[in-house]
């Protein structure tokens, strides 16, 4: 049976200021760099065998790809379908914004010029249905972001829309999924 590992990117100046990055494009900071290279460093050490790497189109997830093929060995390419969330008029401002919070809630919502939790949804789902059916027994790291981190956990375990709007992951952690066969 298949698998996928997520890691989300390493760390930028929005998630430093408590900003929502979204689909605007944020660069790394330097520990965030520093953080891919470790990542890279940990998937090598632990023994994870994957057949590829996919990643975000925004260079904060990119980057970190790049860090973790550089290291591993695991060779990457561009997943459009994994950019982050287009949070709309909400980008820049605060994660923990009380407005924000209560947006969240409203998954037919499109942030006003942003896309909604079930478009969002309805690509990664589509991504790891192709996975699931494609690979047999392949590996992948995805790459990718908070907001997608969220939509994977759903599709593997069943959430509250409080446990979905609630779920993260740290900068540069690895996550493993399974399959079921």
């Amino acid at each position: 049976m298949g698998c996928v590992y997520f890691v989300r990117h390493g760390q930028t100046v929005w998630n430093v200021e408590n900003k929502i990055c979204g689909a605007t494009d944020i660069e790394l900071t330097e520990y965030g760099h520093q953080q891919a290279v470790e990542t890279g460093k940990k998937i090598l050490e632990a023994g994870i065998q994957a057949d590829e790497i996919l990643y975000s189109p925004l260079v904060r997830a990119a980057e970190t790809a790049r860090h973790i093929s550089e290291i591993t060995g695991i060779p990457a390419r561009v997943e459009p379908r994994l950019k982050e969330q287009n949070f709309g008029k909400w980008e820049s401002t605060a994660r923990d914004g009380e407005e924000f919070k209560k947006a969240k809630e409203d998954f037919c919502s499109r942030y006003e010029g942003g896309e909604s939790m079930l478009h969002l949804a309805q690509r990664i789902y589509n991504l790891l249905d192709e996975i699931k059916e494609e690979s047999g027994e392949k590996t992948y790291i995805l790459v990718a972001h908070n907001g997608i981190a969220r939509v994977v956990q759903s599709y593997f375990y069943e959430m509250t829309n409080a446990e979905f709007a609630a779920f993260g992951v740290k900068n540069c952690e690895v996550l493993k999924y399974e399959f079921e066969s």
